[in-house]
């Protein structure tokens, strides 16, 4: 679908929705985004962003205006117990959205849960093992059936971006070898996917910009492959010997932590480059790591 003029909103104003703002910011009529906080919404006004609070309560009357102009919603806000904060809010589904087009929502490749290293694509069928990953593939389907009960004379579309571990600068490997805090936790056949924030706000960008339908994408890299593979890697980088081996069964990880190992799959980020026509600037870690260093210089 072609796309003009774009007024932006930005549900969740995070790590990655400050990377798709740099790399969308200067292609937008309007951006608006929410935070949490009173504190933070003036941090970024003082930086000429367009801010307001959004803690999923209430929408004010200046979001409640901004959305009613959006051409677009991105939405980065997990949800919660009572499902995503912006259509579990009082007085949203009363908004008209006359102009909307598009809704983009960030969800996780957690929906598929595990899968015993075996490649996993968009026509597989989610089957979530933790909680915070059912409660992403129910906000998935809120916004499904948002979508398809809109009337009106222009339906928008809903792209769904499902991700893997987010990293990039000042969250990476590197970051955690110069910190002290990294861990080379081995688990036999145990693999991960990862995407590093630069092509999260590329492929975001490429697909508010597209002509093409949206859907549901994995946005994830080329190479999954086990952790301690990273975290080797990113030593021989910065020229450090990397911390020792720890068995996972004998791993202080906490409950979150210890989940994320229960999930094991590689996940193909095929559709995306097919269908959307984006090219990864970083298609594995050791691409991204080397961005990542040279951002620290």
């Amino acid at each position: 679908m072609e796309r003009g003029v774009i007024n932006l909103v930005i549900i969740g104003f995070g790590y990655s929705a400050e990377a798709i703002a740099r790399e969308i910011g200067p292609k937008l009529n309007t951006l608006h985004v929410t935070v949490r906080s009173e504190e933070k919404a003036r941090r970024l006004r003082a930086t000429g962003l367009e801010a307001s609070v959004f803690d999923g309560g209430t929408i004010s009357d200046k979001l409640a205006a901004v959305l009613e102009d959006a051409t677009e919603i991105l939405v980065t806000a997990p949800p919660g117990e009572s499902g995503d904060p912006l259509l579990a809010t009082p007085g949203f589904r009363d908004l008209t959205l006359e102009g909307l087009l598009g809704v983009f929502y960030l969800s996780t490749v957690g929906v598929y849960g595990d899968h015993g290293g075996e490649w996993v694509t968009e026509e597989t069928a989610p089957a979530p093992t933790s909680q915070r990953s059912r409660q992403r593939l129910a906000a998935e389907q809120a916004w499904q059936d948002f979508i398809q009960a809109k009337k009106g004379l222009i339906t928008p579309e809903l792209g769904i971006f499902r991700l893997s571990g987010i990293y990039g600068p000042g969250r990476s490997a590197i970051d955690n070898l110069r910190a002290g805090t990294a861990r080379r936790i081995v688990k036999p056949g145990q693999v991960f996917n990862r995407i590093h924030v630069g092509d999260i706000g590329g492929a975001i960008a490429h697909a508010l910009l597209s002509k093409e339908s949206l859907g549901i994408f994995n946005l994830t890299d080329n190479k999954p492959c086990p952790p301690q593979e990273v975290v080797e890697y990113a030593a021989r980088l910065i020229g450090v010997d990397p911390p020792p081996e720890i068995p996972f069964e004998a791993a202080d990880l906490s409950p979150m932590g210890r989940s994320f190992y229960g999930e094991n799959k590689r996940v193909s980020n095929a559709k995306i480059r097919s269908d959307l026509g984006y090219r990864f600037r970083y298609p594995t870690y050791r691409e991204g790591l080397a961005a990542c260093l040279e951002a620290a210089r």
